[in-house]
């Protein structure tokens, strides 16, 4: 028991040491949404002005994941390679990743810019439609300069150097908080420009990450091995395969989930501005821990990677699971902050009484769904670093919308349950993926432990 003891431990250090800039990295996606509610809120104090930038966001962030998803699928191969010591295959593999992924974002902008005009037909507030649509625009292009970071962060993650990217996210967002104070209260002679001004503070905050990170990357000493063979201008449909086999199913993972949460977004914007608002002020605090959750996530897919490619199945156990114990403990953590600061918070975004009650009851269903969440999200991570994306594909779909659409419509709609009952619908939805991949995860691992010779068992013993 003292020698399981240990083995957990070990790994607890090793994987919060990998964890810990990833999280960081991480809450850097959704700390932009997050600066700008509280920019808008606390100067306009106006409920439409703090619904208009939910809704832009809540329909951003579904492209934003789609391309997270497909740039995410460099990631493990990277980790795998690294494990064999195949380094000439990463600088492959990276070039391939960084084609693949600015033509996402290209697609991606393109399908934003022309759905901006399609707003007025989501049956929203008509000046809460009109203020998202440029706001919306923005972003869009936004994605673009989002998508190069990304391709640099999946591959020096995938390698363990995970810190660089925290830092330069960490000075992107001071620079999109600066920017979004000065344009929005029209500091320094400029006019102020409202939700219009944050849309300008994060595309200028995601350009100079992309620039940062790809210098970073091309200047640094460490993966000059790894770049021996990166050439920008060769197509390999080999490596873009592989890339594109994992990379679109995780899109489609994040899609489910997000689009569900979207679609939640949608359908309390039909009950009024004020239930949407706080709508988003509980949903970006969820988003929050969420997002930290799916960085002990990406650690836990990058040292299973690691394992997997090392043919190290033992240890590949110890590490998933002790990944798990870590967002238990963390999610367990902020649910009882949910539940203490259920008023205190969503008076940081307004000062809207109503709206403010609202998010109050909200946080305390939050408190409890996003154990699950956690849960469900480092299930996918582990089971991305082993290669498998086709079936947990198919229980976020099965989760996010045969359970929670249609149970959050039936239960905020027909029994009158409003807001709460369509969050208590997408908490029932995270259960059931939460314990269906855990389900997959020791199926999984079981067999490859039984089906690995003894010797190989031995030796990693």
């Amino acid at each position: 028991m003292q020698q399981l003891y240990y083995k957990y431990q070990d790994q607890y250090k090793s994987n919060f040491k990998l964890a810990y800039p990833v999280v960081i990295s991480q809450l850097g996606h959704v700390a932009v949404a997050i600066a700008d509610s509280i920019i808008i809120g606390q100067k306009t104090g106006s409920d439409v002005s703090l619904a208009a930038v939910a809704l832009g966001n809540s329909i951003f962030t579904l492209f934003m994941v789609t391309g997270i998803g497909i740039s995410y699928g460099l990631t493990p191969l990277i980790a795998q390679e690294n494990g064999r010591k195949n380094k000439a295959e990463c600088g492959k593999l990276l070039a391939s990743s960084l084609k693949i992924n600015i033509v996402t974002g290209l697609i991606l902008f393109a399908i934003i810019f022309s759905g901006v005009y399609l707003i007025q037909y989501l049956n929203q507030p008509v000046e809460v439609a009109r203020q998202a649509k440029p706001f919306l625009g923005l972003l869009g292009f936004s994605i673009i300069p989002l998508m190069v970071f990304l391709t640099f962060k999946q591959f020096t993650e995938g390698l363990g150097f995970t810190k660089q990217a925290m830092n330069i996210t960490i000075w992107g967002n001071l620079i999109n908080i600066l920017v979004g104070v000065t344009l929005v209260f029209g500091l320094f002679g400029i006019k102020p420009m409202g939700v219009i001004g944050v849309g300008i503070a994060t595309l200028t905050d995601r350009i100079l990450m992309a620039i940062a990170m790809g210098i970073y990357v091309f200047r640094s000493q460490r993966f000059k091995e790894y770049l021996q063979e990166f050439r920008f201008k060769l197509f390999s449909w080999a490596d873009s395969k592989q890339i594109l086999g994992i990379g679109i199913p995780v899109a489609l993972q994040y899609i489910f989930e997000v689009s569900a949460f979207s679609g939640a977004a949608i359908m309390i914007g039909w009950l009024g501005a004020k239930e949407l608002a706080a709508h988003q002020i509980a949903l970006s605090m969820a988003s929050l821990t969420f997002m930290m959750a799916s960085g002990i996530s990406a650690a836990a897919g990058i040292k299973t990677g690691n394992y997997f490619g090392q043919q190290n199945y033992k240890e590949l156990r110890f590490s998933a699971i002790a990944s798990y114990h870590m967002v238990i403990a963390f999610m367990l953590t902020t649910a009882f902050i949910f539940t203490v600061f259920n008023h205190f918070l969503p008076s940081l975004y307004i000062n809207n009484k109503e709206v403010i009650n609202i998010a109050a009851g909200l946080l305390i269903i939050a408190a409890f769904f996003q154990l699950f969440d956690g849960m469900q999200v480092v299930g996918l991570g582990i089971l991305r670093g082993m290669g498998d994306v086709k079936i947990p594909t198919a229980i976020t779909l099965t989760a996010y919308w045969i359970i929670g659409i249609p149970l959050g419509y039936y239960f905020g709609f027909k029994l009158n349950m409003g807001v709460d009952g369509v969050w208590w619908a997408l908490l029932l939805g995270l259960l059931v993926a939460a314990v269906l991949l855990f389900i997959r995860f020791q199926v999984l691992t079981r067999k490859l432990e039984r089906t690995m010779p003894k010797a190989e068992l031995d030796r990693f013993s």
